[in-house]
């Protein structure tokens, strides 16, 4: 299969350490897999059962499995139209126009499609020291280029906020169509937000493209984060655009990082309340979704382990705080090692991380994950191959969690064919 992609320095550095290094740390395109077959959809009645984690390697029509990387790009792809299809809505191609200017630094980036533009802008913070190219970090929310996290953690990267509402409106009620992407799109107003603020990181990542040489922009080295409802937005904005090279993925709770079918299993053994397919916000997912999984997850042909294992191979950490009942951290931990077992099985266990500790409040990085951010920044946006990345650390409450009986029956095995 035939991908475009850019090797940075730290990919030059790696090759010669074991072939499996080898595999791109980022893309060139949106999606290298967009020319691939579909997948042929299936009626939710009629999907077959599945109790525990989905095996992300095995073909969608049932025809067997392959844990070669060669065919990741066309599995991953199959991932992506059933998350599209039963979950979020499509996420809608490069549209057909799109201009980008700045002005001192702000961004303006127009999109013009169907006869309708979305125009979105952002006030950047540019390193004023440094020759650059500077490293891109995309915060998800109108106020920070670097979500939740301290600036200062992101200090010689070029910091750009994402104001999602230019897009779709954040809403806990009812989707306001009135917005832009769904007047560009009106055949799409059963999508869920998700679906939409994705698009428009990709968008923000054309303009980029744009005006990279008058910024000293380095599209190579993209993050993005976010934490909470905006860490759901980081998680799939990197799953469903490969030129985003880090995703740091915070507290995203349920509808983010956390398994469907483990917080079920968690709900029904231990009576906590937690985001789930009954209770989540129809708003940022199809109304679909519940109206055929709710009380059936085991009949979703995919769960979000699959989603952050979409990122691969392509970096990811993962913060999480076990303080927070309604995160159920006790489900992102599982789907966490299910997306794990898929960097193992392609030798790059060193670009996926996370941590699980508490004491902290809520959208505020613990000392332990704010030293897990400077390694993974350090690493894949500066290209120091130095920095320990394999990070995995949890809070004690998750150590006798039983994540085998979730993946075990696939995880591990390179039964390709």
């Amino acid at each position: 299969m035939k991908t475009t992609l850019l090797l940075t320095s730290a990919a030059f550095f790696a090759i010669g350490c074991t072939s499996f290094q080898q595999h791109p740390f980022v893309y060139e395109v949106e999606n290298s897999g967009a020319s691939l077959p579909k997948i042929e959809y299936v009626n939710p009645d009629k999907l077959p059962q599945c109790a525990t984690l989905p095996d992300p390697f095995e073909w969608s029509d049932g025809s067997g499995r392959s844990t070669k990387f060669a065919d990741w790009e066309q599995r991953r792809n199959q991932i992506k139209s059933e998350i599209e299809f039963y979950e979020i809505g499509v996420k809608p191609d490069k549209p057909d126009t799109i201009t980008a200017s700045l002005n001192d630094t702000i961004l303006t980036v127009v999109i013009n499609h169907n006869g309708k533009t979305v125009t979105l802008t952002s006030k950047m913070r540019v390193p004023k020291e440094g020759n650059g190219p500077f490293p891109v970090s995309i915060g998800m929310g109108r106020f920070s280029g670097t979500g939740a996290l301290r600036r200062d953690l992101f200090e010689n990267c070029i910091q750009i906020p994402y104001d999602h509402d230019q897009v779709a409106k954040y809403s806990m009620n009812d989707r306001d169509t009135t917005y832009p992407f769904y007047q560009m799109y009106p055949e799409l107003r059963g999508n869920g937000n998700y679906s939409a603020w994705a698009w428009g990181v990709s968008r923000i990542i054309d303009g980029l493209e744009i005006v990279a040489d008058q910024l000293n922009a380095d599209l190579s080295h993209i993050c993005v984060t976010g934490c909470s409802y905006a860490g759901k937005m980081a998680m799939y904005s990197s799953a469903l655009d490969e030129r985003i090279a880090l995703a740091i993925v915070q507290e995203s709770g349920g509808g983010g990082i956390n398994s469907w079918r483990v917080s079920d299993d968690f709900t029904a053994r231990t009576d906590t309340n937690v985001e789930r397919i009954c209770n989540t916000n129809y708003t940022w997912f199809m109304p679909a979704l519940k109206e055929h999984f709710d009380g059936r997850v085991e009949r979703l042909p995919f769960d979000h382990h699959e989603i952050l294992a979409m990122c691969a191979p392509r970096a990811v950490l993962v913060l999480g705080n076990a303080d927070y009942e309604w995160l159920c951290d006790h489900s992102g931990y599982v789907s966490c090692r299910g997306a794990e077992a898929v960097y193992q099985t392609f030798g790059i266990a060193d670009r996926f991380g996370y941590v699980f500790d508490g004491k902290h409040p809520h959208c505020r990085a613990s000392d332990l994950q704010v030293e897990a951010v400077k390694a993974f920044v350090a690493k894949f946006l500066f290209d120091d191959p130095t920095p320990n990345t394999v990070i995995r650390e949890i809070t004690p409450t998750l150590k006798n969690v039983d994540y085998h009986k979730w993946i075990d029956q696939w995880a591990g095995k390179n039964d390709s064919k």
